[in-house]
């Protein structure tokens, strides 16, 4: 089946999310990110949405320590003492599941990030990230 953008967001947006809390520590954060093949981990707090966390901003965060003596252990120490909240990006775009797949891609064109929490009566529900429109598009 050809992908159609006029098809409803939910159609191929990801919901087996992983997720975390503003207080989780940029170390367990690391580890999510070591552990599965994602790029971005929606913050939430009681099922709504208040950031979100990409392995860009992590990347960000960690750059600049990689030359110094006992790196590993400065650097978890580092990402121990900081929250998933002192770094994350808030005030994203979201959209609702109902929402079309075309103006997704406007969202995605006109803005510099690739991942778009999907809430319904404010609770997060799913994330559409480009990774899921090139997998919709190579799989029709």
């Amino acid at each position: 089946m050809a992908l159609n953008i006029l098809d409803k967001v939910s159609t191929i947006m990801s919901t087996d999310l992983i997720t975390v809390h503003p207080k989780d520590t940029l170390l367990d954060v690391k580890k999510i990110f070591d552990n599965n093949r994602i790029h971005h981990i929606p913050v939430v707090e009681f099922k709504k949405i208040v950031g979100i966390i990409s392995l860009t901003d992590l990347l960000h965060y960690e750059r600049g320590y990689q030359n110094i003596p006992y790196k590993d252990v400065f650097e978890n120490s580092r990402l121990k003492a900081y929250a998933v909240g002192d770094i994350m990006t808030t005030g994203m775009a979201k959209m609702e599941p109902d929402e079309r797949i075309d103006v997704a891609l406007e969202v995605f064109k006109e803005n510099l990030f690739h991942a778009i929490p999907i809430v319904e009566n404010d609770e997060l529900v799913g994330l559409l990230t480009t990774h899921d429109i090139i997998s919709a598009l190579a799989d029709s």
